[in-house]
């Protein structure tokens, strides 16, 4: 009986989501944050409601602004009459695992507007600086009607590019005159963006930047070219923005589209999305392994001596796993 009335519950939960219920929302994302049952059953009666939401995502060095670009982005996408979600992923609490920063203050001016919905989740320490339950609560927002989802998460380089796995496009946020922007001419990083913003573009270096940028950019096209025969390629555009005061928002906004428009037209945006899912489901999957193993293991006094060896240098650590897959079977 009281699963009834947890389905129940759930279905009622679901209803108000789909018909925009901006209460019903915060609720589902915090039973996700929280790891409730009934937050994945929640996902799984509305997820046949999304695939609607054009989701974007920034990645970039702390202090570039990229709050303040969303905020802007938010007040002109609203103008144009789109409804919005903003996640921001924060760094964890250790103590709370809640998210450090909280709700942003540069967003504040949204947060009385119907047609917005900001939200900050902790990463909970995942790689890449994404949790498994942002994965779920950008699902959520487009459940719920958002027409723009705007996913920002903390940092940039090998650990962060991740979150090229949950956009449909993705927006590189740099500063001039920053050491950490400069890491991001590394190749590893820039094969990620679809779009590149240079905020702050006051800055005496935005045009030094700008010409180390193309030229890292033309070299990745030259690459590709050698290559072989491709279809029509997207030539990365570089924005150049002063977020705090609207400059270069409507560029930006116009670059966006227009990526969006290719991706469609060219049919990649349902292979992004198809691979999207592919590795949001092999995520949550290898997510689970591990803490269903971790309980299992917790007290296991054969994982504790084989764990001792390790330590004694006894053992290398991948003969242990290899040992302790062979065990669990896998």
């Amino acid at each position: 009986m009281p699963q009834a009335n947890t389905n129940e519950g759930t279905s009622s939960l679901a209803r108000r989501l789909l018909n925009g219920d901006r209460r019903a929302l915060a609720r589902a994302i915090s039973l996700v944050e929280d790891d409730r049952p009934e937050g994945w059953d929640l996902v799984r009666e509305v997820y046949p409601h999304t695939g609607r939401a054009a989701v974007f995502g920034f990645t970039g060095p702390p202090g570039v602004g990229k709050s303040t670009l969303i905020g802007a982005l938010t007040k002109a996408r609203r103008a144009a009459g789109r409804t919005v979600g903003v996640l921001s992923i924060d760094p964890s609490s250790p103590f709370t695992q809640g998210a450090l920063l909280g709700d942003r203050i540069r967003l504040t001016e949204h947060f009385l507007d119907q047609g917005v919905f900001i939200r900050s989740m902790a990463n909970r320490g995942a790689l890449g600086g994404l949790s498994e339950a942002a994965l779920q609560a950008a699902l959520l927002l487009d459940a719920a009607g958002r027409q723009d989802i705007f996913i920002e998460t903390v940092g940039v380089g090998q650990a962060e590019i991740d979150i090229i796995d949950h956009a449909d496009t993705i927006v590189l946020v740099l500063m001039p005159g920053s050491g950490d922007s400069i890491q991001a001419l590394k190749a590893g990083v820039m094969e990620i963006p679809d779009v590149i913003v240079i905020n702050k573009a006051q800055h005496p270096l935005t045009d030094t930047m700008v010409r180390e940028i193309r030229g890292v950019l033309s070299l990745a096209n030259l690459d590709e070219a050698s290559s072989g025969p491709a279809r029509p390629r997207w030539r990365v555009p570089i924005v150049k923005t002063e977020a705090a005061r609207g400059e270069g928002i409507d560029e930006l906004v116009e670059r966006l589209g227009e990526h969006r428009a290719h991706i469609a037209a060219e049919g990649t945006l349902q292979e992004r999305r198809g691979r999207n899912l592919r590795n949001e489901v092999l995520a949550i999957a290898s997510a689970r392994m591990r803490r269903r193993l971790e309980e299992e293991l917790r007290e296991d006094a054969q994982f504790k001596r084989l764990l001792q060896e390790v330590i004694e240098r006894r053992l290398d650590p991948a003969s242990a796993a290899s040992a302790l897959l062979e065990r669990s079977g896998g």
